[in-house]
């Protein structure tokens, strides 16, 4: 169970890892797909994949010189416009040196970008860990307080029981004494003790 756990925690790690080699080796293959399928003479397609890679670039600087712009969009938008250049010259390319050239390029640049979202998400993750951690900390600390309150509470209560049972043995042994006289003691100034329960029934 513990290597199964492993093994699935090493692939959900490695994962994210290898996508954008993924990606651009999925987009060279399916580029030299499309040369080996008639792509190389045909001159619409090329217009058309540098159009779209034209309004892509576009799309991503209009995004980004915007007031109102979004970092996700622009990301986006020039990925695109990389994507279709990438693939629109390794379709139209005659022989391999050039599309792997730009293959490794593609790839090179993926990680680098990859990277910094990477180092974004692994700090957002380790101020997260920190203040969950902070946070048991602090829970910790107060279910101490509580706990040693609680138990000081409980050890005054039966300290009090235990000294009320006491004096409550200690007078009744008192007044068992031959010759107690309650009221030689409440001339004498000291309070007054209760009567003994024979004094009731006489």
């Amino acid at each position: 169970m513990k290597e199964q756990t492993t093994a699935r925690h090493w692939l959900t790690a490695a994962v994210p890892k290898a996508a954008p080699a993924l990606a651009t080796s999925t987009v060279l293959i399916l580029a030299r797909i499309w040369n080996a399928n008639g792509a190389q003479h045909s001159t619409g397609d090329a217009w058309l994949m540098a159009v779209l890679a034209a309004g892509a670039a576009i799309a991503g600087s209009s995004s980004a010189a915007g007031f109102n712009g979004d970092g996700t969009a622009t990301a986006m938008a020039f990925t695109a416009a990389g994507t279709l250049a990438f693939a629109g010259v390794a379709a139209y390319a005659d022989g391999l040196p050039l599309p792997l050239l730009l293959w490794a390029i593609a790839t090179v640049l993926a990680y680098t970008l990859a990277a910094r979202y990477w180092r974004i998400d692994r700090r957002e993750a380790l101020t997260y860990d920190r203040r969950t951690v902070e946070r048991h900390e602090d829970h910790r600390h107060i279910e101490t307080v509580e706990v040693i309150r609680a138990r000081a509470q409980v050890e005054s209560a039966q300290a009090g029981g235990a000294y009320a049972t006491a004096l409550a043995a200690a007078l009744t042994a008192r007044a068992a004494l031959p010759g107690f006289d309650p009221a030689a003691l409440a001339a004498s100034g000291l309070p007054e003790l209760p009567p003994a329960p024979e004094e009731y029934t006489a």
